[in-house]
């Protein structure tokens, strides 16, 4: 985890990128912000016109939160388990989402608080506890754990840069962890609990402000330590988020583009662009959670999103809505005609 930064996508094939939209067979600026992502897509594959994005991955990352025993949520953290075996089956939203749009998905345990016995060796491969410190009272993994969780998130996008990514995604599951998300994003940006702290699977009234006063604890007892992003990931995250984190700064070293989910897939993001400046850069917004947190973040790295559906599942859902919306973009700049061509 070293400060090294990261190369931002070539920005001449992105002007050269913008030139070709510039030339199509339309008026000017008329395909608007299918003519910005077409652009990215070009800048990160360094290719204009872009490769259609056929190969888009996404990662389901799963934990449980020792937070979700204090009130910080509408359901019981008994749902994770279960959620992960409706997962396996092909049932979950982003199953659907995934099936439908020709979309390769994977989940991964990190730290549910259960063995998941009967399920495949490939969902369970990466577990490295069981559920995480409440982070209002207690550090959320020990460096050793934090460590294992960062091996596993590379490994995890090493594998599938191996077999061929254009697009990834990463999802969430977890009941909790938008406490644990609002916090990394409170310390990242400099934030009070009130401001970045939403109703999560529902929570509203004195349950929300519950929830906000232990986002609040939690940074009050981490403290200065919350500078460091390191140490910040380790007390105030959990092994999936610290995963997360991980396996975007990988896909960014690895100059692979990346849909950004929903509150929690933002805080990775933002956590990782504070460990390795530049992953931003390789970074799109798939959709606008109705989560405070997520939309103020999205604000300081002027990240527009593709969708405004007032999702807030998680799961990767937003992103996997918003995909075809990209592959659009690039085939527009990839097939259409251009004026000179008339």
């Amino acid at each position: 985890m070293t400060l090294t930064g990261i190369p931002a996508p070539d920005p001449e094939i992105e002007r050269l990128a913008r030139a070709r939209c510039d030339g199509l067979a339309k008026p000017l600026g008329a395909l608007g912000r299918l003519e910005e992502w077409a652009a990215w897509i070009s800048a990160c594959q360094g290719s204009v016109p872009p490769r259609p994005l056929d190969r888009v991955r996404a990662v389901v990352l799963a934990g449980d939160h020792g937070v979700a025993e204090c009130g910080v949520s509408a359901y019981p953290r008994s749902v994770t388990p279960a959620m992960v075996r409706t997962f396996a089956q092909g049932r979950a939203a982003a199953s659907v989402l995934a099936a439908q749009h020709g979309v390769d998905l994977r989940i991964h345990d990190l730290g549910v608080d259960d063995e998941l016995d009967g399920l495949p060796e490939q969902i369970t491969r990466y577990k490295i506890r069981r559920s995480s410190g409440a982070v209002h009272l207690e550090d959320a993994l020990t460096e050793v754990d934090a460590r294992r969780a960062w091996d596993a998130g590379v490994a995890i996008i090493e594998s599938l840069i191996a077999d061929g990514t254009d697009l990834l995604i990463i999802g969430d599951l977890g009941i909790g962890n938008t406490t644990p998300a609002a916090c990394l994003i409170a310390a990242s940006l400099g934030l009070p609990a009130e401001l970045v702290t939403g109703a999560g699977t529902g929570v509203t009234g004195e349950a929300l402000q519950h929830k906000t006063e232990l986002v609040r604890l939690a940074l009050q007892r981490v403290g200065d330590r919350a500078q460091d992003p390191r140490q910040r990931l380790l007390a105030l995250g959990s092994a999936d988020l610290v995963a997360g984190v991980a396996a975007m700064v990988t896909a960014a070293k690895a100059r692979l583009p990346i849909l950004l989910d929903g509150l929690i897939a933002v805080a990775e993001a933002v956590s990782a662009e504070d460990l390795e400046p530049g992953v931003i850069g390789w970074c799109r917004a798939g959709h606008r959670s109705t989560e405070p947190g997520q939309r103020l973040a999205l604000e300081k790295f002027d990240l527009v999103p593709v969708l405004d559906a007032q999702l807030r599942l998680g799961e990767g859902s937003g992103a996997l809505a918003a995909v075809p919306l990209l592959r659009s973009a690039v085939l527009l700049l990839r097939d259409m005609a251009l004026l000179s061509d008339l």
